[in-house]
């Protein structure tokens, strides 16, 4: 909070905020400390709030700046009040302490005043504590005003606590505040003097890097048959790639190059079970990280990605097939993901079972997966008495025992 006002200082008191906090911990330097209670043993209990955290974002480089430095001046006072419980002031009367500043050629003048029974009938179970301008120059020149954070002072402007402290909580020797009987308040105070502003131009070098090409780069290196070292042969259509490359992406790859196998010793290799189309959606997502037709090919990408063990690949396609799942389809769906481990899918394909079992048990493809996977529709029903939790048995009738 802000304190004396005149046209060179402004002084700011940090101190908590009317929300009052009694925290117990040893005393720091933070700027955010306030006034403290104090004891001997260095255990204190301090009235603060704690600060949000300052969050730093990067700055856009400008052609022109401006920095504006604040001269703070720091100091803090001490006050410590023997036999405090033997106070003889009655509610609304005080004691001052003496008059402190930052140095002795400082003419800000400051004291603490504190009313051991409180400033008035409603604080009268309570400590009340304030800060009080002694002396300040030129302070006839300006009005007292407050802001959320700081107080502006003129001479005998007082700021503090109406209710600083309960006194029962600190007579009560528990809380260690009154060791030997002795209160000790702690009041840091920060004057803020004037400010300089330093300008300048910046002078930009902005460097403007390129994008990262790789994918597209790797997309050319699959179009473009230089330095390839093996043909992918599917039905018609042949593919010219690169074995590091499939070696690097695919386990299955790798294990068939580094082995003595007929393909790679002619360095050509048929693939009778995978379309044209499919191999080079494939071949795709190996060079580029991408796939393109999901929507129209994962049912027939998911068995190849599984084949050459493309996990990602394999989860997108999962993906894909589970947002296209209806009471036609879900049969399907389900053995083609019990077929090649699309642990996913298959769980999305039960579920949906499970919720819509009126309108699935007499589609074509339930009744033919009743035929041909049993054990699926044997998992589609125990999953769901298992959510259902419909299965009742009656409880067993004890045996007479002579």
């Amino acid at each position: 909070m802000m304190l004396p006002d005149s046209p060179q200082n402004i002084v700011i008191v940090r101190a908590p905020s009317p929300s009052v906090h009694y925290i117990p911990g040893s005393m720091t330097s933070d700027t955010s400390s306030g006034i403290l209670l104090t004891s001997h043993n260095h255990q204190q209990t301090t009235v603060s709030t704690i600060q949000q955290p300052v969050h730093s974002f990067s700055q856009p480089v400008s052609e022109s700046w401006c920095l504006t430095s604040v001269k703070v001046i720091k100091f803090s006072f001490n006050w410590s009040i023997n036999n405090f419980s033997f106070c003889r002031e009655e509610m609304g009367e005080a004691l001052k302490s003496s008059s402190f500043s930052a140095n002795t050629n400082d003419k800000l003048k400051w004291c603490l005043r504190l009313n051991p029974k409180g400033l008035d009938e409603e604080s009268k179970d309570y400590l009340s504590l304030y800060l009080l301008l002694v002396a300040a120059p030129n302070s006839d020149e300006t009005k007292a005003m407050e802001s959320q954070r700081a107080y502006r002072f003129v001479q005998g402007k007082d700021w503090g606590f109406k209710k600083f402290i309960r006194r029962d909580f600190l007579i009560d020797e528990a809380n260690g505040l009154l060791p030997d009987d002795k209160l000790t308040l702690f009041c840091e105070v920060s004057v803020v003097a004037d400010s300089v502003n330093i300008s300048g131009q910046t002078q930009i070098n902005s460097f403007k890097i390129p994008e990262c090409q790789l994918s597209n780069e790797y997309q050319s290196l699959l179009d473009n048959p230089v330095y390839s070292d093996v043909t992918l042969v599917c039905g018609q259509r042949e593919f010219p790639v690169h074995k590091a490359i499939l070696s690097a992406r695919s386990k299955v790859f790798q294990a068939m190059f580094e082995h003595k196998m007929l393909e790679n010793e002619r360095s050509r290799v048929e693939i009778e079970d995978i379309d044209g189309d499919i191999m080079f959606e494939i071949l795709r997502f190996i060079y580029t990280g991408k796939a393109q037709n999901m929507e129209k090919l994962a049912d027939a990408l998911l068995p190849a990605a599984d084949k050459y063990c493309l996990e990602r690949l394999k989860v997108q396609c999962e993906e894909a097939l589970c947002l296209t799942i209806d009471r036609d389809n879900v049969a399907d769906t389900l053995i083609l993901a019990d077929l090649h481990s699309a642990t996913q899918l298959r769980q999305q394909a039960i579920d949906f079972i499970n919720t819509h079992s009126q309108d699935v048990l007499e589609t074509p493809g339930f009744q033919m997966m009743i035929g041909t996977h049993p054990h699926l529709l044997a998992d589609a029903y125990r999953a769901m008495a298992s959510s259902q939790n419909n299965i009742i048995c009656p409880p067993r009738k004890k045996q007479r025992t002579a």
